[in-house]
């Protein structure tokens, strides 16, 4: 009786919402599948009835939308948002009089409307800005929590999902259906060193006094880390050595981390931890123990080693630093109305976790600040109509070519009142300036404040 019970009530939307749940469509025999828009009413998903009565799903906005919207199609079955919001896609809240009028005449009611925290001109603008490049893109409010772009690429046609089937599934090097914000994994880079800075920090209260003299390159135990380029950065405290992405300074303070606190503070931040998130996700990895060597210490230290994670989970962790500290809980859909707009629920922000005090994240928005304003990583983000903090990383993907890298940005607006939150992750960019993290974010931000 409590496992019915249990199912029937508290697991209810969860089963019909499953893909694996072949009872689902039942639902479709007697509604048309509701709407998917933006904030603003943009129609992102929607279902066309043709002159036969057979019903075509479509997307207006094709390839931009295709992983966070997903697909929806009855022999390829569902995904992304698609998925999860089937349960009031596929319920009607219509005026009873009206539902008795269509159940009288035999036709359907219309299912109900999902809006969503998406920004359709900024996620275009983001799809644009990564056009042909492997990777992913997150964009999310850093006080609300509201995801208002995710974009991964390469990436597919919905609208033609059922034609395209067997060649997405067959192309592993692509992995087209991948969505790498949420489910991919990679090594950081030095976006590593804004968490390895935190653990300093919280480990040496004198923090602000630490001082390492760089020579373009560290050595201990046999393991040589040269610092990007080779350059020499002299002196420097935590602030410069974070501000000059400085491997030497963060692979020595590495040495000095206490191993247990180290791994407590990341678990901390959900590495190794469940994940707030509605999609398929990468859980991420680090694996530090008191048993790891010093090689190991002065890679992870600086973002690389055997630490993984995904543009999303970096999004909220910068989201935090920016929040004071606060996690707000991310989430996608706004609120659902019936087909004609009167509101059936509505989500509203909510705290998730508190990742950090209002101390360090002030601190750590200054030194972000200072990558881009003393740095010479993110010039391209300098001199704008909107500051921004932030912290590039460079991760290398080969054991046996260091020119193989991965390019990284997280950051946000509007330092003083931080707005919003920017992860970007470039597969096999390999050093080139255009087509890097930095550039692609700056396309993304300039989109959405020239909007205004």
């Amino acid at each position: 009786m409590c496992y019915i019970v249990y199912f029937n009530i508290v697991r209810a939307k969860t089963i019909v919402n499953s893909p694996y749940n072949q009872r689902q469509d039942a639902f479709a025999d007697r509604i048309i599948r509701g709407t998917i828009t933006d904030r603003a009413g943009n129609v992102l998903a929607e279902t066309q009835v043709m002159e036969d009565g057979s019903e075509v799903r479509n997307y207006p906005y094709g390839p931009a939308f295709a992983h966070v919207v997903g697909y929806s199609n009855p022999h390829t079955g569902k995904s992304g948002l698609e998925s999860v919001e089937n349960f009031e896609l596929l319920t009607s809240n219509s005026f009873f009089l009206e539902k008795i009028a269509n159940d009288f005449k035999g036709q359907k009611n219309m299912g109900d409307t999902v809006v969503t925290t998406l920004d359709a001109n900024l996620q275009q603008a983001a799809y644009n800005a990564l056009g042909d490049n492997k990777g992913g893109i997150v964009v999310m409010e850093a006080s609300t929590g509201k995801i208002l772009a995710m974009v991964s690429g390469p990436t597919f046609d919905p609208n033609t999902i059922e034609e395209s089937w067997d060649y997405l599934n067959a192309d592993d090097s692509e992995s087209p259906l991948l969505n790498r914000t949420t489910q991919g994994a990679y090594a950081p880079g030095s976006t590593f060193k804004v968490i390895t800075a935190l653990e300093f920090m919280r480990e040496y209260s004198d923090y602000e006094n630490y001082t390492y003299e760089c020579s373009g390159q560290i050595e201990r135990d046999g393991t040589t880390i040269p610092c990007f380029n080779g350059n020499v950065h002299g002196h420097e405290d935590l602030r410069a050595s974070l501000a000059n992405s400085c491997n030497g300074s963060f692979a020595n303070i590495g040495l000095m981390l206490d191993k247990t606190a180290y791994r407590q503070t990341l678990e901390s931040l959900l590495f190794n931890k469940k994940l707030p998130c509605v999609f398929d996700y990468s859980k991420s990895l680090f694996q530090i123990t008191k048993d790891t060597g010093t090689a190991e210490m002065m890679m992870t230290a600086m973002g690389q080693g055997k630490t993984m994670t995904s543009p999303y989970h970096m999004a909220l962790i910068t989201s935090a630093i920016a929040n004071g500290g606060v996690l707000m809980e991310p989430y996608l859909v706004e609120k659902v109305t019936n087909h004609r707009g009167a509101q059936i629920r509505k989500n509203v922000p909510r705290s998730y976790k508190k990742l950090m005090s209002v101390e360090e994240s002030t601190k750590l928005k200054s030194y972000m600040h200072s990558v881009i304003e003393e740095g010479i990583t993110a010039t391209a983000l300098q001199g704008l109509s909107y500051s921004v903090a932030g912290k590039t990383g460079t991760a290398e993907y080969s054991l046996t070519d260091e020119n193989k890298t991965h390019s990284w940005f997280i950051g946000f607006t509007n330092v003083d009142n931080p707005e919003l939150v920017i992860s970007v992750v470039i597969e096999g960019n390999d050093g080139d300036l255009n087509t890097n993290a930095v550039s692609i974010a700056r396309q993304v931000l300039d989109a959405y404040y020239n909007q205004w």
